[in-house]
């Protein structure tokens, strides 16, 4: 045993002192803090919109401009949301419900309340909402962020006629679509990014005329809209429900329908709590907290397949190099080839279980220097994470996933001279290894289906399944069952690997063949 801890400590060592550890330790939560801040950084890289319309109907002038504005009045209650969350007074939550709209309210109808937007996308209304949201804000806190229109609309350039063919007037835009030339704003010249052109042949247009049609087989001129930017589809989207409501709008009136009925009970909704029969009595709801605790098991299983991956190709590329390098025969001369390999599985262990930590503890601190800072789902996330039992399953199932994979990695090192040599051996590896990452997004829909509990039940994909699994509670049985499971292969695989390691490890040449490895097993 003293050996082996001698080897072990070795092995810690000297992996400490790579620069690829130290990158693993600090890389995960570098990204993690970009991916926090991504999403708002990312907003803000997104530049202003700038479109055309060209609407010969003259019926969705007005309604594109509503659902403008409406849009700006979404921006700036986000916006509210956001500063006031970073900056309520402490110990004195701001009560959104104080506020015109709730921000669950808001979440659930934004876009559905147009009374609220129209008035927040005002000037008059915007500072009346910041006003009553300032009263519960700390005193020194900065003036909120003004958020900027998305999406701008311009004129048309001077040489195209609005009154001609839509097909000319699209082929009179498209050198300003393909930035080829640019347009005059305020005296700035800026890219046209979309044009929508509306024909004139719409106009009236019932829903008799499109029956028929279709009935006939022949197509109606159609809205247009012109863009080189496919992937962007808020623009598009803002256009088709601006159009959309007022084609039905139209078709209620033609209809004789009363709209303002038809609008209420079209705003009105049946609730559905949804309710969770394993919690207790009286607190069945479900929150937030409860679906980020069904889906967190996703980010740690991926976190787990990365840990053990990264860790077990540092464990053969350790005994490659060492093989290659002659350093293993002077390792033998001092100790039994079991003792070096049990001292180099315990020694990468730690810097495994070291890289862990480090995340773990890192991921922590990250998510609690931003509670007060960001948006309450980081709290939930953390709420999840110090209430549930997902950390201490990562920690066990990280150790035998490792143990089990560091067998295989162990083996081909011992066999291998070189990383080329181990590279025909980590193909079928790697494809074996996938399966974990693309079934992780499945098995959370039907943790406890046949599919989860068939590959639960596979020591390769055991510790992944399971910690995917966790947040459904599985049964008991598969829950012992697996850990037995995962104990008594972990404990098979070693054993085989120690017989490999031991007669492969001072083996040069060429890698031995199938055949001959299995000999190697059969030997005692």
């Amino acid at each position: 045993m003293k050996y082996i801890w001698l080897v072990a400590v070795r092995e810690f060592a000297e992996n400490a002192k790579t620069k690829g550890f130290w990158l693993g330790l600090i890389l995960l939560p570098i990204m993690l803090l970009i991916g926090i801040r991504v999403q708002a950084m990312l907003k803000k890289a997104i530049p202003v919109r700038h479109f055309i319309v060209v609407d010969q109907s003259d019926d969705y002038g007005k309604p594109i401009a509503r659902a403008l504005r409406r849009d700006l009045g979404k921006q700036r209650l986000e916006a509210l949301t956001s500063w006031s969350s970073k900056h309520a007074v402490e110990g004195k939550p701001v009560d959104l419900d104080r506020i015109p709209a709730s921000i669950e309210q808001l979440k659930k109808q934004l876009g559905a309340n147009p009374q609220l937007l129209d008035a927040c996308s005002t000037d008059a209304g915007w500072e009346l909402l910041k006003q009553s949201t300032r009263k519960q804000i700390a005193s020194d806190a900065p003036p909120i962020e003004e958020p900027t229109a998305r999406f701008v609309r311009v004129p048309l350039p001077d040489e195209v006629t609005p009154d001609d063919d839509p097909d000319a007037i699209a082929k009179a835009l498209k050198p300003y679509l393909l930035q080829q030339k640019q347009l005059t704003v305020d005296g700035e010249p800026v890219d046209l990014f979309a044009a929508v052109i509306i024909p004139k042949d719409v106009r009236g247009r019932t829903l008799e005329d499109v029956a028929l049609a279709a009935k006939k087989g022949t197509e109606l001129p159609t809205v247009q809209y012109w863009s080189i930017n496919l992937a962007d589809t808020d623009l598009p989207g803002l256009m088709q429900r601006a159009i959309d409501e007022e084609y039905q709008r139209r078709a209620y009136v033609d209809k004789g329908v009363n709209i303002a009925a038809v609008k209420k009970i079209q705003d009105a909704s049946l609730p559905l709590a949804k309710k969770n029969p394993k919690k207790r009595e009286g607190r069945e709801d479900v929150s937030m907290a409860d679906l980020i605790r069904q889906w967190a098991p996703i980010g740690f299983v991926y976190l787990l397949w990365v840990a053990i991956f990264t860790v077990s190709q540092m464990l053969l590329n350790n005994t490659i190099e060492e093989k290659s390098n002659r350093i293993i025969e002077v390792l033998l001369s001092s100790v039994t080839a079991r003792e070096l390999m049990w001292g180099k599985l315990f020694g990468i262990a730690a810097v495994g279980l070291t890289m862990v930590a480090a995340w773990i503890v890192s991921f922590f601190a990250i998510l609690v220097s931003h509670k007060s800072q960001e948006t309450q789902m980081i709290n939930q996330v953390l709420e999840v994470l110090q209430t549930s039992n997902l950390i201490p399953y990562f920690v066990v199932y990280f150790l035998f996933g490792f143990l089990f994979y560091a067998g295989i990695f162990l083996s081909i090192g011992s066999i291998c001279n070189t990383l080329k040599e181990a590279q025909n051996f980590m193909g079928p590896i790697m494809m074996v290894m996938m399966v974990p990452l693309v079934t992780m997004f499945f098995i959370p829909k039907d943790p406890n289906g046949t599919l989860a509990t068939v590959l639960s039940w596979i020591p390769l994909y055991t510790p992944f399944v399971m910690m995917n699994r966790t947040a459904a509670d599985p049964p008991l049985f598969d829950q012992v069952g697996t850990i037995v499971l995962m104990i008594v292969s972990t404990a098979v695989m070693l054993w085989l690997s120690a017989k490999i390691f031991r007669t492969g490890i001072l083996r040069s040449g060429q890698p031995p063949r199938l055949v001959e490895v299995f000999r190697w097993l059969k030997s005692s």
